[in-house]
C-alpha cells in the first residue's frame, strides 16, 4: 500500500488506512507506540463512529490492541494515553479495563503515568447539585499507561539517548503536568499537545527507533518523533486528518530549511516527501 504521505529523512509515513485493516507494518518491527484512541464519548471525527455501546467499543479496542501487540518488537514499549474514566452513557472504568484487555492480550503492565491536564475548569456535568442524591466525582487527569511487550530491558536500537537530566528527573515522576491542546488552533476535534508524545518518544525508545501512532489524528506523534530524530509511521482513517497531519510536517520541515521535493521539482522548504 502506497503511504498517503512521507518523508525521506527523516523517515516518516502516514497511511490513509483503517487500524484494523492495516497490513503494510512488518510483525515485530515496531519500538514505540504512542497512541490516543477515539475515547467513544460522542467526538464527531468524520466518518469514524464514536458512540458504540461500551461492549462494542471494548471489542474494537481489543481488535486494534492485538494488532498492536503483533507490531511490536519483544523489547517494544507502549504508551497508551486513555480516559480514568467516562460517565457518557453511564460510568465506566475505561482506564481499567483497556489495561485489563492489553493485558488479556499478552501486554505486561509497566506503570501509570498521571497526565494532569487541569480542565476542571470546562466540566459541565455535577449530578444531584449540592445534595448526596447522586452527585458526579469527576478527577481533572487522563492516563498514560506504559506496557510492554516481552521483555522491559531494551536490547535493541542505537542505543542513543537523547533526554537530558533535568528532563528524566522530571518525566520519570508518575505524576505529568501540562496543558491540553486547543481544538481550534490544531483543527482536529480531540488533539493531544506535542508535549505528550515528545515526553515519551524521549523517555522510552532511541534515537533512530520506529515510532508508530495507529489512529495519528492530526499527526502530532509523527511531528514528535520527526522532531527528536526517530523514524514515524502512522495510520489514520480520515483523509482530512491525514492532509493536515502532512500540513503540520511540512511546516516544520519547511522551518528547518530542509529540501523538498515534489516530482521531479525541487524547492528550498523541507525534506525529501511525496504524497498522494
Amino acid at each position: 500500500m502506497q503511504p498517503y504521505f512521507e518523508t525521506a529523512e527523516p523517515e516518516c509515513r502516514l497511511y490513509l488506512a483503517d487500524v484494523l485493516a492495516a497490513d503494510f507494518i512488518a510483525p515485530e518491527s515496531v519500538d514505540l507506540i504512542v497512541t490516543s484512541p477515539p475515547y467513544n464519548v460522542e467526538v464527531v471525527y468524520g466518518t469514524h463512529r464514536d458512540d458504540l455501546n461500551y461492549a462494542e467499543y471494548l471489542e474494537f479496542c481489543e481488535a486494534w490492541l492485538q494488532r498492536c501487540y503483533q507490531w511490536l518488537k519483544p523489547d517494544g514499549r507502549f504508551c497508551l494515553n486513555i480516559p480514568l474514566d467516562k460517565n457518557r452513557g453511564g460510568q465506566q472504568s475505561v482506564g481499567a479495563d483497556l489495561t485489563t484487555l492489553a493485558k488479556r492480550i499478552g501486554f505486561q503492565y509497566h506503570s501509570t503515568i498521571i497526565w494532569n491536564e487541569g480542565n476542571i475548569s470546562r466540566r459541565t456535568a455535577w449530578g444531584s447539585w449540592r445534595s448526596a442524591s447522586a452527585p458526579y466525582v469527576i478527577a481533572p487527569v487522563e492516563l498514560i499507561v506504559v506496557l510492554y511487550k516481552q521483555e522491559w530491558k531494551k536490547s535493541s536500537g542505537t542505543r542513543q539517548s537523547d533526554i537530558t537530566q533535568e528532563e528524566f528527573i522530571e518525566w520519570t515522576n508518575g505524576l505529568w503536568t501540562f496543558n491540553g491542546e486547543s481544538k481550534k488552533r490544531v483543527g482536529h476535534p480531540a488533539p493531544f499537545p506535542l508535549e505528550l508524545p515528545k515526553r515519551c518518544i524521549k523517555l522510552f525508545s532511541y534515537v533512530n527507533d520506529l515510532v508508530l501512532d495507529p489512529f495519528a489524528g492530526s499527526g502530532t506523534t509523527l511531528l514528535a518523533a520527526v522532531m527528536h530524530q526517530r523514524r514515524a509511521i502512522g495510520i489514520e482513517i480520515e483523509p482530512t486528518y491525514c492532509e493536515l497531519a502532512r500540513e503540520r510536517i511540512l511546516e516544520y520541515l519547511r522551518s528547518r530549511q530542509y529540501t523538498l521535493q515534489i516530482g521531479e521539482e525541487k524547492e528550498v522548504y523541507g525534506e525529501l516527501i511525496s504524497w498522494r
